[in-house]
């Protein structure tokens, strides 16, 4: 998407809208949004917040800038909290009156897209000058790494059609906001502008929405005594700097506070944190496709990274006798196989034809579950199983060792044809890297490396099931 360069903003005066297209191609994390920021931790400080005082802000050579522990700090540890009024939300203080133009904008973003809602607010805060959250703002990156700013090319290199489609997706819904926003502005006096008269285009949204995506959180509890509630997503000044580890050494906790009903965010030492060590919170058991959407990284052998397919009779019929599997029938099943199907809600007019491999299941069960049926010619045989046990990776071979040597043999083959779908090795991806290239190609590369991986370990995985299952065949057949 095509973006003007940032034009640093002022602390005092005019602030444009305009924004970096993406991080700096030399590799070098993005600088913030104004050259010399407000100091956050005092900001958080005099505005009645907390904040440990073993912590800082600083650059981390694996994570660029966040949160570091200045010296060692015991586990238990209160390291931040954030009173009600500083978090930044749609409507964020109970004298904040949302303007009428910002709701009505809000009202025309897809749920899925919610981080378009909280970024026009955003970008309102951004253009006011005088705004509560400046000292914040100016703090937040100029630019983000995620693939809507990636050049043509480098999303091309992601090479993986489902985020292929989310990026293009959340492209044209920027082009076409960009519209609706701009005839919700055109007749406006300056006094009733949401945005102080400046213009807000694709690249300002963008900028918006990928600040809320990567930085705002989703907290649960009762509701608030501005209307909102604690599922409502919103930014958390400070905190929206730790770093993300499935293996956190911190956690986000809400309390309420002692002498009155509002309630305190605050994030808590998980473990003894170590000195020069960075704050590392777990934004979720996400796979790479959100954190690359999201967050603008990849994670390397993400447990939780998996590949998305669809369910596709011909297609399993050319995998199962790919594997060489006789007789198989996916693409013409019987009608009481098409009826296990309909009840795992793969076929019918409510049907979900989104299977995935890889992850914590390694297969998805409705996937296992129909190739186990689909492979399957006895019927009563069947129905001796409910659906949980047919779905069920560690009920092993409950139709029969041929039935589930099959079904393995034909996810094999299933891995081997949706690897032939990238056009490059992981060995050529690997050698790109070493020649170095821009940080949207080294993000896409790495992207796809990991996709790639994830199938090979799945193929490995079920390859080693299907000889164990054959070795103990021949001892049962020989006794």
């Amino acid at each position: 998407m095509a973006a003007s360069k940032m034009v640093m903003a002022s602390l005092t005066h005019f602030r444009p809208l305009t924004c970096a297209a993406a991080a700096s191609s030399s590799g070098c994390y993005p600088g913030r949004l104004v050259a010399q920021p407000h100091d956050l931790v005092k900001w958080v400080r005099r505005q009645g917040g907390f904040v440990h005082h073993g912590l800082k802000i600083g650059e981390d050579s694996s994570h660029g800038l966040g949160l570091l522990a200045s010296e060692e700090i015991p586990k238990g540890s209160e390291l931040i909290s954030l009173p009600q009024h500083i978090p930044l939300r749609f409507g964020s203080l109970e004298s904040d009156e949302i303007h009428s133009v910002l709701v009505d904008l809000a009202q025309k973003v897809p749920e899925e897209l919610w981080a378009m809602k909280l970024g026009l607010k955003l970008l309102q805060e951004r253009a006011k000058v005088g705004s509560f959250w400046w000292p914040y703002i100016s703090n937040l990156p100029e630019a983000y790494s995620v693939p809507i700013f990636f050049p043509g090319e480098d999303i091309k290199n992601l090479q993986y059609a489902p985020l292929l489609y989310q990026v293009n997706k959340r492209c044209r819904f920027l082009l076409d906001f960009e519209q609706e926003v701009r005839r919700a502005l055109e007749n406006l006096k300056l006094i009733d502008h949401p945005f102080g008269g400046l213009d807000v285009d694709a690249s300002s949204l963008g900028w918006a929405m990928s600040a809320v995506s990567s930085r705002a959180f989703r907290l649960h509890g009762k509701k608030l005594p501005d209307g909102t509630s604690e599922d409502d997503p919103m930014m958390l000044p400070l905190i929206d700097m730790c770093n993300h580890s499935f293996e956190p050494n911190a956690r986000i906790v809400q309390e309420q506070g002692v002498d009155n009903t509002k309630m305190l965010v605050k994030v808590v030492a998980e473990t003894a944190i170590k000195q020069n060590d960075p704050l590392a919170i777990n934004y979720g058991n996400l796979n790479n496709d959100f954190f690359l959407l999201d967050y603008g990284f990849v994670i390397p052998s993400n447990p939780y990274d998996c590949i998305e397919l669809r369910y596709d009779g011909a297609l399993l019929d050319a995998a199962s006798m790919a594997a060489g599997v006789s007789s198989p029938n996916f693409s013409a099943p019987s009608p009481w196989q098409q009826r296990f199907l309909s009840q795992l809600g793969l076929e019918g007019e409510a049907s979900n034809l989104k299977v995935s491999l890889g992850g914590p299941e390694l297969v998805e069960g409705r996937l296992l579950a129909a190739l186990r049926v689909l492979l399957a010619s006895d019927v009563t045989e069947v129905e001796k199983h409910d659906l949980k046990t047919l779905k069920s990776l560690s009920a092993e071979a409950p139709l029969g060792v041929a039935n589930e040597v099959a079904a393995f043999r034909t996810m094999i083959a299933l891995c081997v044809i949706a690897l032939g779908h990238f056009p490059t090795k992981i060995m050529e991806d690997e050698s790109l890297l070493k020649k170095g290239v821009s940080s949207s190609t080294e993000l896409a590369i790495q992207f796809r490396i990991q996709k790639k991986s994830v199938i090979i370990d799945v193929m490995k995985n079920l390859t080693r099931r299907v000889k164990l299952l054959s070795q103990k065949e021949t001892v049962t057949s020989q006794n």
